[in-house]
């Protein structure tokens, strides 16, 4: 692994030129263009909030503590947030199937693909963070929020999910160039993560539901459950993960990456002769 991410290193430009080919055919014929990677966001927004902020007030205000007169910055942070993972997983899946021409002529490890994608969607994200800062510095202007040393929150949070992406984008898009369903299969999941992450509710509605407590455990071992926890106490300092649930966070997204490498190695020949 040590010597893939060398080789990998080398081909950082390529990697660079990747990302700026895509992101300018993705919207060379758009009118808008980078705006819709903020409309998109800012819109799923301001439905989530009538849903939950106004028809279901009562059933999120109670969990929310300091977010309950700031939820419509909760419902953003996150949904920024995941727009990145759901485009970046998406769009991996299919990395390797939808660039075979390049794949089998240019020289720069095939990691490159599916990272590319991931870094692709995070200047996405890089793009709304400004308007994220603008909504926080209104609710602070109210003393809605308090900004603080929370704010180092952010480079560990998108350190972390980047780390958790790339590996499942490594993992995804070599099976996908083997058993096409994947692409199929991970629309499914992608919707059941969106539900089964604490976006757009917080994690104290899960912890003190009636659940059975296996269900709370297996729920928290997912990685993005504290990926998450991380961007909202950017803003909240409680909704800072106590130290079991980054510690699950973290080696979790270790592993999964280590994972996501040995696999695209290991199944890279298949996956050039099926190419």
């Amino acid at each position: 692994m040590t010597t893939g991410v060398a080789a990998l290193w080398s081909a950082r430009n390529s990697l660079r030129i990747l990302v700026r080919r895509d992101l300018a055919v993705k919207y060379q014929q758009s009118v808008l263009g980078y705006f819709w990677s903020l409309i998109e966001p800012l819109g799923m927004g301001l439905i989530y909030w009538f849903v939950f902020g106004v028809l279901y007030s009562g059933a999120t205000r109670g969990h929310l503590g300091d977010a309950a007169g700031s939820y419509p910055l909760f419902l953003v942070t996150g949904i920024f947030a995941w727009m990145w993972a759901s485009s970046a997983l998406t769009e991996a899946t299919n990395a390797l199937t939808g660039q075979a021409r390049l794949i089998t002529t240019m020289n720069v490890p095939r990691q490159v693909f599916p990272i590319g994608r991931v870094t692709g969607r995070f200047a996405e994200y890089a793009a709304g963070l400004p308007i994220l800062a603008g909504i926080a510095a209104v609710y602070a202007a109210h003393g809605k929020i308090h900004v603080g040393w929370t704010l180092l929150a952010l480079p560990l949070a998108v350190s972390v999910q980047f780390v958790l992406l790339v590996g499942i984008a490594l993992l995804l898009s070599a099976f996908n160039v083997l058993m096409r369903d994947i692409e199929r299969f991970m629309r499914l999941i992608i919707r059941v993560l969106f539900y089964a992450t604490p976006i757009i509710y917080p994690l104290g509605l899960v912890r003190d539901s009636g659940m059975p407590a296996w269900v709370k455990l297996a729920y928290e071992l997912n990685p993005l459950v504290g990926i998450f926890q991380l961007h909202h106490s950017i803003w909240y300092p409680d909704e800072f993960p106590d130290a079991r649930l980054l510690t699950i966070t973290v080696l979790g997204s270790v592993l999964v990456l280590a994972a996501g490498w040995w696999s695209f190695r290991r199944l890279e020949p298949a996956v050039l002769k099926e190419l």
